[in-house]
């Protein structure tokens, strides 16, 4: 076989072939006016599929590039490859068995598993960078796309409970309620049953509002405030709550991660598949 007739590699993969594409692509930088084509063939996780490209393949001069994570299918896309005089190269099979030595366990072979992981992890950091984006009242504009919305008073936990849940993947707005004046209107364009108004008791309000006032060394307009001035703002809060139709969680002496448990299980009840919108 000459250069000249030298025509396709095809990259085989049970998963998108991104990695394998780019990793053929920087070895044939080596082999300057090769013009060879690169070809990626995705999602092969069956027999049939094989045996679909290796028709495809067995009258061009090619070779098959693959990364197939099941046992099985690799040894038949390599028999086939000999059966049809089709040179194939494994870039799986040889790392899965070193590194299975090596940590002397099982691969799982489950296709498509990095990627999987991976578009997990960034929809973390997309839940996480939506709510710094709509921390304390940010972005009103763009509610319609929280999955979660927290209305409260003033230290009442909005942040580090919004916090929580987003590093969780969760798209979490929080609102502070001052009085009724200072809602945003496009709330009233959300739909009521993704807005989660917390309560917290007045006791515990207050000794939030002054350990705040002293780490930031600063006054607080609510720090001053009297046990009877936070019970008539909480009650004031309850009753715009009431009126609007929100439902409301108590968060008092209750750790981060029983309020979000509590507020994801009513989401995901009230949604079920629809919940991650």
């Amino acid at each position: 076989m000459s250069l000249n007739d030298f025509q396709m590699i095809y990259v085989a993969s049970c998963g998108e072939g991104i990695n394998a594409f780019n990793l053929v692509e920087s070895t044939l930088v080596q082999f300057p006016g090769s013009e060879i084509t690169v070809v990626k063939v995705p999602h092969i996780r069956s027999e049939n599929q094989v045996d679909e490209l290796i028709e495809k393949v067995k009258d061009l001069e090619s070779l098959i590039v693959h990364t197939i994570v099941n046992r099985n299918l690799r040894q038949y896309i390599t028999r086939k490859g000999i059966d049809n005089k089709i040179v194939t190269i494994d870039l799986m099979g040889p790392v899965i068995s070193k590194i299975q030595t090596f940590l002397n366990l099982e691969p799982l072979e489950k296709p498509g598993l990095y990627r999987e992981i991976h578009q997990i992890n960034l929809k973390q950091v997309s839940a996480i960078d939506f709510a710094l984006a709509h921390d304390d009242g940010l972005n009103p504009d763009t509610l319609s796309k929280a999955e979660i919305i927290l209305v409260g008073l003033s230290r009442a936990g909005k942040t580090p409970l919004s916090m929580y849940m987003s590093v969780m993947g969760w798209k979490v707005a929080n609102i502070p309620f001052i009085s009724e004046a200072t809602m945003p209107n496009t709330i009233d364009d959300v739909d009521r049953r993704r807005i989660i108004a917390l309560n917290i008791n007045a006791v515990q309000l207050l000794a939030h509002r002054k350990l705040r006032q002293e780490s930031l060394g600063a006054s607080d307009i609510y720090a001053y405030s009297s046990r009877r001035d936070i019970e008539k703002e909480i009650i004031t809060a309850q009753k715009y709550y009431i009126a609007k139709g929100f439902s409301m969680i108590d968060v008092s002496n209750k750790p981060i991660e029983t309020s979000a448990e509590e507020i994801i299980e009513m989401i995901t009840r009230r949604f079920k598949s629809d919940a991650h919108m």
